[in-house]
């Protein structure tokens, strides 16, 4: 019994199971990465931008500072640029290289990016540019971007005479 509807093309599968791979995309003739597509019917080139896509990057702000948390399994720090331009602007870039193809593969998914990636993020003035740090463990990038401190107004109390 099939339960997708045959005016979706034809396809016929079980749409509550989610590791189907015969359920209808809506997005299958378009020309960027889908879920449908194979190594087979993926273009070079869209391979290797998937990376822009596929960067997440969190940025939160404490009163210290400004956080950033990047998400890039496998690559190591030496793999990762992070830079500071004048106009205060963040640059976190790098590279993940493609997997070593063997003769012999028979590659039947390719869902992983690979390719050149780059983010840019313009900090605002409280921003302290010349203490920023990074780190990286377990394949999160954590940059760090210090606040300037606020000065509080100094508060003067008068003495009222009379």
């Amino acid at each position: 019994m099939s339960l997708v509807p045959s005016w979706f093309g034809g396809r016929r599968s079980n749409v509550f199971d989610p590791f189907s791979l015969d359920v209808w995309d809506p997005f299958r003739d378009f020309p960027f990465p889908s879920s449908s597509l194979t190594a087979a019917n993926f273009p070079q080139t869209f391979r290797e931008n998937a990376a822009f896509v596929n960067t997440r990057i969190d940025w939160k702000e404490t009163p210290e500072a400004h956080v950033f948390r990047a998400d890039l399994p496998g690559l190591k720090k030496e793999e990762v640029k992070v830079e500071i331009e004048e106009d205060r602007v963040l640059q976190i870039s790098g590279e993940r290289n493609m997997e070593k193809e063997d003769k012999n593969d028979t590659w039947h998914r390719m869902e992983r990016s690979s390719g050149k990636f780059m983010r840019r993020f313009r900090l605002p003035e409280n921003a302290r540019m010349d203490q920023v740090k990074a780190s990286m463990e377990n394949g999160v990038l954590t940059v760090t971007v210090p606040k300037v401190e606020e000065k509080k107004p100094e508060v003067k109390a008068i003495e009222i005479s009379g």
